[in-house]
């Protein structure tokens, strides 16, 4: 209880100067940094002579001295405006323990003083300690620019199906953990005690000698009780809402007033937790470093500022804000009454039919691209079935996502070194369950009689190994055999292929599969479509990409969360290991933000009551 009353009263003496000053920085963040970024990161592409970015082109983009240069130049400033960020909040934080106020002018020019520190060649590596150990410490410090970095989720994907490389992510991860819990007060010691790097690291270790785990918990106790109350109060502010609601109904001016106000608290209130979370972490932080430094009786360090009376508030800007508060009061109380009588409804609908794929068929359940996986991913109500396509040394069209066959039939050889009749009869399914025995590689022809038969859509991915034969040519001659030309798509991760696709047919539909896509990737007209790895798919680029006529495919989504945020960007079609799971989600939710389903609530709540 004591931790927790030295937290509240850190955030509450300098509370004002809080969230002014996160409110700034979000907005510079959102407005400033961010473009500014992109504007630099653009700027490079095009000096380097790259019009897009894929995963064909990106390794010797990174392998530009110019592009190394400036992607270090990029880290640094991300880096001193993360600094920024967080020097600020700990300034005004130990002004709040001394009982100082203090100005956010005065604490924003501290904190850049510290944070040029960083420049120094002593602190080059907090550059790293930063960009690592802020985003693992996921208990809310999340305001920084850097927090914004993760691992997309192909290659997360990637990394658990492999045991060896999953074993290795997972010390990695304990190794971060046991680092920050150990180096948890560093920028305490960096801002307030001016030590450079490798002194506050090793303060550090120091003080939280003992207790690293017991300050852990306790911050994450702290924190899992702050959102509890947040969230309490919003069911107190719905439920006054309904009683609002039917108690002053029938005084329509007077019942629409205070459901605005309550409306009104409610909104800011989502608006200020969106502030909170690096004030509210670091206040933990802080209290604990306070609370070990006296425990162990070292003399505390403060930030000394410049005794000068404050400012007295400036009445131009209390009639603006004044003016503004009663502006949007009135605004609300019409847009209250125009939700109770249904003249306004934030229902934001979408018009593209979102499909899903089966990836590898269905996959989750039955071994990979094989006629059971296929035959599932129908019964599971699949729009389409994603497969991989490759040539045997005798130009057979077979079914196999691996180059090497070893991973699901044992058998540890490439396809290019073998003919089909050496491997039709090897068992391709007990990988994935021995009850699967009896399961074979597939060749093309089975999969397009099938999907004829069945009628359902076939994404057809080719993977050459450079030594084929009239590869692309033989797929579409397969497809036209068939005659399934409406009802399939070629894709390739090598853009060279579905080039030669169309000098086949220029009327087959192609798909450019991307682990990531940057810049003018409409220029690639050899595509029809793009299928985009989930984690860089934004809803900008999924707007040009429409605007220019194309779809969007997202591989490989397989959380409800993953697939809301794909409904959100209204992208074409899911491709999924999880097809029940991505048929449900699009069933019942719509591309909405957190706010528009709020708004969605009160509307439902007020025009029911």
């Amino acid at each position: 209880m004591k931790q927790i009353q030295k937290v509240k009263n850190m955030l509450g003496y300098n509370f004002k100067t809080l969230i002014s000053f996160e409110i700034l920085y979000k907005l510079a963040s959102t407005l400033i940094f961010i473009p500014f970024f992109y504007f630099l990161f653009h700027q490079i592409v095009e000096v380097t002579g790259y019009h897009y970015l894929t995963f064909e082109n990106v390794f010797s983009f990174l392998q530009n001295p110019f592009t190394i240069l400036f992607l270090i130049l990029l880290l640094v400033i991300v880096t001193f405006c993360t600094l920024i960020d967080v020097s600020t909040v700990i300034i005004i934080l130990d002004c709040s323990y001394q009982k100082k106020k203090v100005s956010m002018k005065e604490a924003v020019i501290l904190a850049g003083k510290k944070a040029l520190q960083v420049f120094h060649f002593k602190n080059i590596f907090l550059i790293f300690f930063l960009l690592f150990l802020i985003p693992f410490l996921n208990i809310g410090i999340s305001s920084s620019l850097i927090s914004t970095i993760s691992v997309p989720e192909f290659i997360l994907d990637y990394i658990h199906a492999n045991p060896i490389l999953s074993t290795i992510y997972s010390i990695f991860l304990v190794l971060l953990a046991f680092l920050l819990l150990r180096w948890i007060y560093t920028t305490h010691y960096f801002i307030l005690e001016d030590k450079n790097l490798k002194e506050a690291k090793n303060s550090s270790i120091q003080l939280s000698k003992k207790n690293c785990f017991q300050d852990f918990f306790t911050i994450f106790l702290i924190e899992i009780g702050i959102s509890f109350l947040y969230f309490l109060s919003i069911l107190i502010g719905i439920f006054f809402i309904l009683l609002v609601s039917h108690t002053l109904g029938k005084i329509i001016i007077l019942g629409n007033l205070s459901i605005t106000v309550i409306w009104l608290i409610l909104l800011f209130s989502i608006y200020i937790m969106m502030l909170l979370p690096t004030p509210i972490s670091y206040a933990c932080i802080s209290a604990l470093y306070y609370y070990h430094k006296e425990r162990k009786q070292e003399p505390i360090k403060h930030i000394k500022l410049n005794e000068k009376e404050l400012k007295k508030k400036n009445r131009l800007f209390q009639t603006i804000v004044t003016t503004i508060g009663i502006l949007v009061l009135i605004g609300g109380i019409v847009l209250t009454d125009a939700i109770i009588n249904q003249r306004v409804s934030f229902h934001f609908e979408y018009d593209r039919i979102m499909e899903v794929t089966a990836h590898r068929g269905a996959s989750a359940f039955y071994p990979e691209n094989t006629m059971s996986a296929f035959v599932g991913a129908k019964e599971l109500g699949a729009d389409w079935i994603e497969l991989d396509v490759q040539q045997t040394k005798d130009q057979k069209l077979i079914i196999l996502h691996d180059t090497n066959l070893k991973r699901t039939t044992g058998f540890s050889k490439n396809t290019w070194e073998v003919t089909y009749e050496e491997i039709k009869d090897l068992d391709a399914g007990s990988f994935f369950d021995s009850q699967y025995h009896t399961e074979r590689i597939p060749l093309l022809e089975d999969v397009l009689e099938f999907a004829k038969s069945q009628d359902i859509k076939l994404n057809i991915e080719l993977k050459p190994t450079g030594k084929e034969k009239d590869f692309e040519k033989n797929v579409v001659d397969m497809i036209k055999e068939y005659h399934l030309e409406d009802s399939c798509v070629i894709t390739s991760q090598v853009y060279e292929v579905l080039e030669k696709v169309k000098q086949h047919d220029k009327d087959i539909k192609t798909v450019y599969v991307m682990s990531f896509a940057y810049g003018n990737i409409i220029s690639l007209t050899a595509a029809d479509s793009f299928s985009i790895e989930a984690s860089s798919i934004t809803k900008t680029l999924v707007e040009n990409i429409h605007a220019a006529g194309k779809e969007v495919y997202a591989w490989t989504v397989n959380t409800e969360n993953s697939i809301s945020e794909m409904i959100q960007f209204n992208v074409d079609n899911i491709i999924t290991d999880q097809i029940t799971l991505a048929k449900d989600t699009i069933s019942t939710q719509r591309p909405t933000s957190l706010l528009e389903n709020y708004l969605e609530l009160l509307t439902n709540l007020l025009q029911n009551s």
